[in-house]
């Protein structure tokens, strides 16, 4: 724990003086109001969280390749950093982002109906908000389904958490809320134009920072990097004042202010007056240049709260009653200024292995004499153990102990909960129901120091951590994480076969620790033949690696098939590969999914050898065109010329290069040269000109082209083909219905609304109840050769190896050949 500054710790003491309670509830991660949060929690002291149904897992990411489950943990980072400045919680529920709605109803499809609205309520009667507030109206149309059907989730969980014929086996006690209210913003407004709203003052300057709750909820918001909110700015942001508006969606009207109603002080709780008047007295003696001179009436306030919390227990009010206890433990410490830290040489383990820890401890205030602390105990949960110490600790004198413990051989490896095992499309599955709604894992190897003060017992939570040496300025020191002694991974995620051929694939298998013998197998179904059926493997250092060949023969019909990989290390047997989901602005997570790449056996013709690519936000193209067979030169803009273009048989470009190539427009002239000389550039798809993302060149193509909104989430939409005739359905492959068959998430997004009468549209396709889009394929002659522009999501359907997604791109690559 880091050092608190006195002013914080005083609006902490706030923040326990206040008793009231709000959730705020929407879809994703950058839907919430920060600035309504950082109210809430920085202005008006209370209990603030926000719980996001998903973790973001199908949008897209500026910041690089990381998608769908990567991108997901990332963005659960985002939010927590997002959290830590604007002082609410966190939560969230299973169901998982799978891409964009256009309705309530077609999410609820996806999602889990009841277990999303199991989920909200869990959070409600754990949490206790005295409101609930939404951040979209329940009212369908004009925005993402996702955004609709999290506030009809709500509105229902609003009563269904007060019934306790509802969910019973959480095992919960039913809370009611007072009211919930939807917060109605400015790009929902229309909706709210005959309501009568009601509004608040939500401005003002933290008392802490300085700052107008604006500003800091601007910082909150920019930590959503991968969205590309880096650089957010909210317009007036020094300006302190600000109106929210809310509607009424059920439970007790309010007439001036959303808590109307509700008993904010602890007069609440029987018996809690005298807590706030303890607390008072604190606040008012609160000496910010000697905060340890509060030490002996918190500890005092600390014995009455304790002797309230067992009269409570069992009651609602023991919910709220602990977690001011969690706080008020938090006001002592900083008062004291007791860190406490753990810390070790490495931050992985295997299950089995030693872990030394070096613990220290110091007080860094001035105590008053009559005031002493002891260093009693450090306990390992985990194990069992505790370890006694018995040290009084001065102020400024570190006291330090070292300590040599076994992890369990059955420890679990570390995976975030939600990816512990295969969910559904729409709902991850989660076993252990005291994990539903919490942000991340618990730590992998917990720490309880326990201190004596004033003959009291404090206990403070630790977890070790990884601290590079001579970097005491490290922002984010590493977590310990549990992995195998050996992990693998497939050199490609997708292999591509014709039916009865045989490709070879590799598996590379790495030692994280010295020493590693044993034997590694694929295992496949028994129509796909693999070549050797094992192989062993002898890893003498840590780190040393080996290249283990394998061939895999197709059945003789087309056929996907997963192959995993197993390595047998002694009598345990692991399939884990480890991704790092690393980002300068979030601590480093470790993902452990099953080594497995998807084989895929279907018709494949491809033209030509070698593919430019030039960059966008992100994609696995590279990857993709060369399982395809292709060679792939990676292209700069900055420096692009003609030389570079030489000997390609096409140029395809990365998912929205025109919203984060600053050079592309450099790019762009060398680009139409080497079109109309007979090239082919495919385009993939961007976002046009709106308050988040600007074009960084008004040229995206040789002819006149606008980008829209426009998409077909619908991945099973039907396909119209509007030229038949053309080469890009007929050659080298020839494209049928089949081939828009096992899409995923989506058929395309940001088509064109207005296109030159040079492009010629190639098919046609629609969600339900909604008009042809026409722009997802469209195809230019420009001179000798061809601009291609397409939103049809190849970025996803390549990586999910989609048959038919290959089939058509390598028709677009050699369109010219």
């Amino acid at each position: 724990m880091k050092s608190v500054a006195p002013a914080e710790v005083l609006h902490e003491l706030e923040g326990f003086r206040q008793m009231g309670s709000v959730l705020y509830i929407a879809a994703h991660p950058d839907d919430e109001n920060t600035e309504l949060l950082a109210y809430l929690a920085r202005g008006r002291s209370y209990r603030t969280a926000y719980m996001s149904l998903t973790r973001g897992d199908g949008g897209q990411n500026v910041l690089g390749s990381d998608l769908g489950e990567k991108l997901g943990v990332a963005r659960t980072q985002e939010l927590l950093a997002a959290r830590q400045l604007d002082g609410a919680q966190q939560f969230f529920s299973r169901a998982i982002d799978f891409g964009f709605s256009k309705n309530y109803l077609e999410t609820l499809k996806n999602w889990d109906k009841q277990e999303v609205l199991s989920d909200i309520v869990r959070v409600i009667r754990k949490f206790h908000p005295d409101i609930i507030v939404t951040r979209f109206s329940p009212s369908p149309g004009g925005t993402h389904g996702h955004h609709t059907a999290s506030a009809v989730l709500a509105v229902e969980a609003f009563k269904l958490a007060a019934d306790p014929k509802a969910f019973p086996e959480q095992q919960l006690q039913p809370w009611q809320a007072k009211r919930i209210f939807w917060n109605i913003s400015t790009f929902q407004a229309d909706k709210a134009k005959d309501v009568q709203a009601l509004s608040i003052d939500a401005g003002g300057k933290d008392v802490v920072s300085g700052e107008t709750f604006t500003e800091i909820a601007q910082k909150s918001r920019a930590m959503h990097k991968t969205q590309g909110f880096d650089t957010f700015k909210f317009p007036g942001s020094a300006n302190p004042e600000r109106i929210e508006k809310f509607q009424l969606l059920d439970g007790e009207p309010a007439g001036k202010d959303i808590m109307d109603g509700v008993d904010t002080s602890w007069n609440r709780v029987p018996g809690g007056d005298s807590i706030a008047k303890s607390v008072d007295e604190i606040i008012a003696k609160f000496d910010k240049q000697h905060p340890a001179k509060s030490v002996e009436a918190l500890l005092k306030l600390r014995s009455t709260l304790g002797s309230l919390a067992t009269q409570v227990n069992g009651t609602a009010d023991s919910i709220i009653v602990a977690e001011k206890q969690k706080s008020l433990d938090r006001i002592l410490q900083s008062c004291l200024g007791l860190q406490v830290e753990t810390n070790i040489a490495q931050a992985d383990v295997v299950p089995g292995e030693t872990l030394q820890m070096h613990h220290s401890v110091v007080v860094s205030a001035d105590l008053p004499p009559q005031t002493t602390v002891s260093w009693v105990a450090v306990r390992y949960p985990s194990i069992s153990k505790e370890i006694k110490r018995d040290v009084q600790l001065k102020s400024g004198s570190p006291v330090k102990f070292d300590s040599v413990e076994t992890v369990p051989a059955t420890a679990v490896l570390t995976q975030p909960y939600w990816l512990e095992k295969s969910g559904s499309a729409g709902m991850f599955t989660v076993d252990n129901a005291d994990l539903i709604g919490t942000a991340e894992n618990a730590p992998a190897f917990p720490v309880e120091d326990v201190f004596e003060i004033g003959g009291q017992k404090l206990v403070i939570s630790d977890q070790p951590v990884q601290i590079s040496k001579g970097a005491k300025d490290v922002l984010f020191p590493h977590t310990l994480d549990i992995i195998p002694p050996v992990s693998m991974r497939f050199t490609a995620d997708v292999v591509l076969l014709t039916p009865k051929t045989t490709h070879t694939v590799e598996v590379e298998i790495a030692a994280t620790r010295p020493a590693q013998k044993g034997i590694l197998k694929l295992e496949a179904p028994p129509d796909w033949k693999i070549i050797p059926t094992e192989h062993n493997f002898d890893l003498a250092k840590t780190g040393q690696h080996q290249l283990l060949k394998f061939t895999v023969t197709a059945p003789s019909k087309p056929e996907t098939a997963r192959i995993l990989a197993s390595a047998k290390v002694g009598e345990r047997v692991y399939h884990s590969q480890n991704h790092s989901v690393s980002y300068a602005h979030l601590p480093p997570q470790l993902l452990q999914t099953p080594a497995a790449i998807k084989a895929v056996s279907f018709e494949l013709i491809t033209r030509g050898h070698t593919i430019g690519y030039l960059p966008g936000a992100g994609d696995s193209l590279p990857e993709n065109l060369e399982q395809m067979g292709y060679a792939v030169k990676i292209l700069d803009d900055k420096n692009l010329d003609a030389n570079q273009l030489r000997g390609l048989d096409a140029v395809v470009l990365g998912v929205r290069i025109f919203n984060v190539r600053k050079d592309i427009g450099n790019a762009m002239p060398v680009l139409f040269d080497y079109v109309q000389n007979g090239g082919t550039v495919i385009s993939q798809y961007n976002i046009g000109n709106n308050r988040l993302n600007q074009l960084k060149t008004e040229k995206i193509a040789p002819y006149d082209l606008h980008i829209s909104a426009d998409r077909v989430t619908d991945e099973k939409s039907a396909v119209t083909f509007l030229a038949p005739d053309s080469p890009v359905l007929n050659t080298p492959n020839k494209i049928t219905q089949s081939d828009f068959e096992g899409w995923v998430q989506e058929r395309g997004l940001y088509f064109p609304d207005k296109w030159d009468e040079h492009f010629q549209p190639i098919i046609s396709i629609n969600d339900p109840d909604e008009p042809a889009s026409k722009s997802s394929l469209l195809v230019a002659k420009y001179g000798k050769g061809h601009w291609i522009y397409t939103g049809l999501s190849f970025f996803r359907q390549l990586p999910a190896g989609v048959p038919g997604a290959f089939r058509l791109m390598a028709n677009l690559l050699s369109i010219e050949k």
